[in-house]
């Protein structure tokens, strides 16, 4: 499977990132897949892979470039419960700076660079994302309903409070799967957010994975579940061919 080492010119410099993409050559549907907080590292290198052999060319984007290239924090192979906190004090900075304007400036960035692509066929995009990255995904998708057919969010917040949801809801177009782990949302929680959806006339799928908690599709960290990734491909991939066009 293909892969490329790519600069994205922003506002503010350069993203560094990769692209994962088919090797029977042509053009094909193109996705932005957002990492989680932890960023560019092997696991989502395979994940971009997979979904690569799908048929998609995929751009993950290393969002924390202001603050050097990927990995912007030193990583184990493996994050488990006995680093996770230390590791999540040294990036909460960079998310707290990620603001707003940074969010939405990046998103233009991301999705001119892979609308250009050559590889890429005419036609809208999806976007993904896992834990941040599925907040950045669903912003992205609010901010450009007229060229993001699907976006899904993977054990991620929808949005930063009750105003900032009823703005992204009022704003998004494109059809929406949500992949709650059971330790972020509770049952009542749900229904709440899946109300506010229906009320807002987006085209949805919302629903918390069974015994899972923040994380469940990192195969790197504690909260790896099997069961749970796979659902999330079995989620993802109908999504995806429902709302793209091939080449």
């Amino acid at each position: 499977m293909p892969t490329k080492t790519v600069r994205i010119p922003t506002t503010d410099g350069e993203a560094d990132g990769f692209v994962a993409f088919p090797d029977a050559g042509g053009r094909h549907p193109g996705v932005l897949m957002y990492a989680d907080a932890f960023g560019i590292r092997p696991v989502l290198r395979t994940m971009a892979h997979e979904l690569a052999e799908h048929g998609y060319y995929v751009l993950v984007p290393h969002f924390f470039y202001r603050q050097g290239p990927a990995p912007v924090v030193e990583l184990p192979e493996h994050i488990g419960e006995d680093v996770r906190p230390a590791l999540v004090a040294q990036l909460m900075p960079l998310i707290e700076a990620h603001t707003d304007d940074r969010v939405l400036s990046d998103a233009d960035a991301y999705l001119s660079y892979l609308t250009t692509r050559p590889e890429v066929c005419a036609g809208p995009v999806a976007v993904t994302g896992y834990c941040i990255g599925g907040l950045l995904a669903m912003r992205t998708a609010a901010a450009h309903p007229e060229q993001v057919a699907a976006v899904a969010n993977f054990h991620g917040p929808v949005a930063d409070g009750p105003e900032s949801l009823d703005r992204l809801l009022g704003q998004l177009t494109a059809r929406v799967h949500l992949g709650h782990a059971e330790t972020d949302m509770t049952p009542g929680a749900l229904d709440e957010l899946n109300a506010a959806l229906d009320a807002a006339g987006v085209d949805h799928t919302s629903e918390i994975y069974p015994g899972t908690v923040h994380g469940f599709t990192m195969s790197d960290t504690d909260a790896f579940d099997p069961a749970a990734l796979r659902r999330h491909w079995d989620r993802l991939l109908p999504l995806l061919r429902r709302t793209l066009v091939a080449g």
